[in-house]
């Protein structure tokens, strides 16, 4: 049995829960709720980094999202959630490293608003990781997505339905006036795939494809 230590807020965690969820492998992992900030946990003692998550499996602890996918992908057969090879798994790639950085700008000010009083946060900080949310967002309207209800989910496909649900979650930004077009793509993600509404964010805000 594997193990993964995440926290259930984590959009990064978050992806690797619904990952195994779409390849039918959440029944081999134990998930273990982690605190971060705990110096003597098990998760620092096997993550250096002391990140999360982190998958621990026969071939030894997992770090990074990114990472932990790709061992997913291959424990499920491969060609899942990423292509083996050629252009369109340099293209997935691109996307995912898009949206782990989005996700990486909204975390940061979250942090910047919970380590410091209101009158002492850094606002050129936020606005810097404000723009690059901002500017991403409008590149990924500008790619027309579409997601093809009844298709098996990609990675891309399943980080970018958590980093929408975690700028909702965290109101870091309003992506639905700012890229209104993935509300659609949105809707039909939540409405079909399977573990959508198990892996939510506890206390977020509705919307109706939380429903």
């Amino acid at each position: 049995m594997m193990r993964l230590f995440t926290a259930g807020p984590s959009p990064f965690g978050r992806k690797v829960v619904l990952a195994l969820h779409v390849t039918g492998l959440q029944d081999q992992v134990d998930i273990i709720a982690t605190n971060t900030a705990e110096p003597d946990s098990e998760n620092r003692r096997l993550n250096p980094l002391g990140k999360i998550p982190t998958l621990v499996t026969d071939e030894g602890p997992l770090f990074d999202s990114r990472v932990i996918l790709e061992a997913i992908d291959r424990f499920a057969g491969g060609d899942r959630l990423l292509p083996a090879v050629g252009p369109k798994r340099t293209t997935v790639q691109t996307r995912i490293a898009l949206i782990d950085g989005i996700m990486d700008a909204a975390i940061l000010i979250v942090y910047e608003g919970r380590m410091r009083p209101e009158g002492m946060q850094v606002q050129s900080v936020l606005d810097y990781q404000r723009g690059k949310i901002e500017r991403s967002l409008a590149y990924l309207e500008d790619q027309a997505l579409q997601y093809n209800k009844g298709k098996n989910p990609d990675a891309v496909d399943i980080g970018l339905a958590c980093l929408l649900d975690y700028l909702d979650f965290r109101q870091v930004f309003d992506w639905q006036v700012a890229a209104p077009s993935l509300v659609s793509w949105m809707t039909d993600f939540a409405t079909s795939v399977s573990g959508y509404k198990e892996t939510l964010p506890e206390g977020i805000a509705a919307a109706p494809w939380r429903r």
